[in-house]
């Protein structure tokens, strides 16, 4: 019941991250999701906030299919609003490309791209001045979780990675636990419920009620065959989707625990 009301209290977030994949022809896939996503008199609304974040090339013509109800989102932005910065797109070219949000420093762009937290923050100070909500990424590797170290790793990405001025509109946190990222490992509820509890008490202590307010999205080999059980986890307030946001199918299967 705790875990329902804590629900109902935020509205979720669950977010697709498409990574280095999809190309025109996956656009059939978006289109398939708002038809599931449509209220039918068998089916109720999904009750949570949808985004795809897909490769900065597909943004523009996402936004060309407006699909109704879903958002879009960028998956990585430089610090500047333009400059000799080769390969790169600001956050202000995020926004004209048709997104509303940017996940930052993911540990994949964290380890292949040796982002610090100093980066990171850098990268959420670029999305709050393009005015885009940034998804800011947090979590451990396997050593740093058997070593028993996850609390101060997690706690340690929070502070140094977040700038003042965070609110619960334009930031979401993520946790993302490395070593369950595309494994097909899955932390306990237990595990999650202690970590999410322990972010929520320090986006207090910094924040106060926004802190209280702000969205903490679980993610890491999220499934429709788990997600009922990790979105009932208390202070989970949505997921970080990998792999399984791909398909419309599996996607809208994770968005059913909303239903």
């Amino acid at each position: 019941m705790a875990a329902q009301k804590n629900r109902l209290k935020i509205r979720a977030l669950v977010a697709g991250n498409w990574k280095m994949n999809g190309s025109k022809k996956d656009l059939s896939e978006l289109r398939k999701l708002a038809t599931a996503m449509k209220p039918t008199k068998s089916g109720g609304q999904v009750k949570a906030e949808v985004m795809i974040c897909p490769p900065a090339t597909l943004l523009p013509r996402m936004a060309d299919v407006k699909a109704k109800g879903i958002a879009l989102g960028g998956q990585d932005c430089h610090a500047n609003i333009n400059g000799a910065h080769t390969g790169d797109i600001s956050a202000e070219m995020l926004k004209e490309a048709g997104a509303k949000a940017v996940i930052i420093g993911h540990s994949e762009r964290r380890a292949d791209h040796n982002e610090s937290d100093k980066i990171v923050r850098a990268k959420v100070e670029a999305a709050h001045r393009a005015g885009l909500m940034a998804i800011m990424c947090i979590g451990e590797s396997l050593k740093q979780r058997k070593a028993g170290e996850t609390l101060k790793v997690v706690q340690g990405q929070l502070r140094g990675s977040l700038p003042d001025g965070c609110t619960a509109k334009n930031t979401v946190i993520a946790y993302e636990p490395v070593w369950a990222i595309g494994s097909g490992l899955t932390p306990s509820v237990e595990q999650v419920g202690e970590v999410h509890t322990a972010l929520r008490k320090a986006l207090m202590r910094r924040f106060g009620d926004e802190g209280a307010k702000t969205r903490i999205l679980y993610g890491g080999s999220v499934k429709p065959a788990n997600a009922e059980e990790l979105m009932a986890v208390p202070h989970v307030n949505g997921a970080l989707v990998g792999g399984a946001s791909l398909k419309a199918q599996d996607f809208y299967g994770i968005l059913k625990a909303y239903l």
